[in-house]
């Protein structure tokens, strides 16, 4: 992954995708219904809070509607957000709220849209691949300990040293100086990395990501409240509709939803 500063962006909440289903089961369901066909969810008790909401939501019609208004294949459809219901053709999407946030049952850092969520599809990862996301996912951490550092009140010669030196490299392509700085720098961060609690992925989760498949670079880092038990058929088919460069079907797929016994 390639390294870069990563801007604040809006926490949606998800919908994993399993398969395992039981017919006593109590939970609640919602039946998601498309123009590709309908995609039947049932919502976890593990999570109430984002289970309460998405039923009110339901049950007052909220996302009747709404769009699935960005979709990538062997990734995620996401939909909800409700300035979609009225978007003219090619408006971009992906900022509509309703005004308040789902406090994050996982994670207090972590909070969720009222409105917006992931059906995830995910893919399988060869150990290549999660090697790579594994990397992904220390830069991120090692970014946000860079970001803290730089800005501490104390380093704030070294800042301006090491801003001076960026733009010198921008302007010359000579390196030195910014080597110069990176080496006093990035040690500071490793060691400080080895001591900050941050994501490992397992060799169990592993094994699930390289035969079953899932999406390991969300795993962590939104609420899964719920599962996709039936209409995987219909996920997949949104997902893989043509889109333009921002990744909305050129063709509008509506939804409406209901609550199932």
């Amino acid at each position: 992954m390639v390294k870069r500063i990563l801007l604040p962006a809006l926490m949606v909440v998800m919908i994993a995708l399993l398969t395992s289903y039981k017919s006593a089961d109590t939970r609640s369901k919602v039946l998601i219904h498309t123009s590709f066909g309908d995609i039947k969810i049932v919502l976890y008790d593990e999570t109430p809070k984002h289970r309460d909401n998405f039923l009110k939501l339901v049950q007052n019609h909220t996302l009747d509607s709404t769009l699935f208004h960005r979709v990538i294949p062997q990734f995620m459809i996401q939909g909800g957000d409700v300035d979609s219901k009225h978007a003219k053709p090619g408006q971009f999407l992906g900022n509509g709220t309703l005004g308040y946030t789902i406090p994050a049952e996982f994670n207090p850092n972590k909070e969720s849209s009222a409105c917006q969520f992931y059906i995830v599809q995910g893919k399988t990862y060869t150990d290549s691949m999660l090697n790579l996301t594994q990397a992904g996912l220390d830069q991120q951490v090692k970014q946000a300990l860079f970001t803290k550092m730089i800005n501490a009140p104390e380093n704030a010669g070294l800042k301006s040293a090491f801003i001076r030196a960026q733009m010198r490299y921008q302007q010359t392509r000579n390196a030195d100086s910014l080597n110069y700085y990176s080496g006093i720098i990035n040690p500071q961060i490793d060691a400080e990395f080895a001591k900050t609690p941050h994501r490992v992925i397992t060799d169990d989760q592993r094994k699930v990501y390289e035969t079953i498949g899932g999406t390991p670079q969300l795993d962590g880092g939104y609420t899964v409240f719920g599962e996709v038990v039936s209409g995987l058929n219909v996920v997949d088919s949104i997902a893989n509709t043509k889109r333009d460069q921002y990744d909305r079907p050129l063709t509008d797929i509506r939804m409406t939803m209901k609550i199932v016994k």
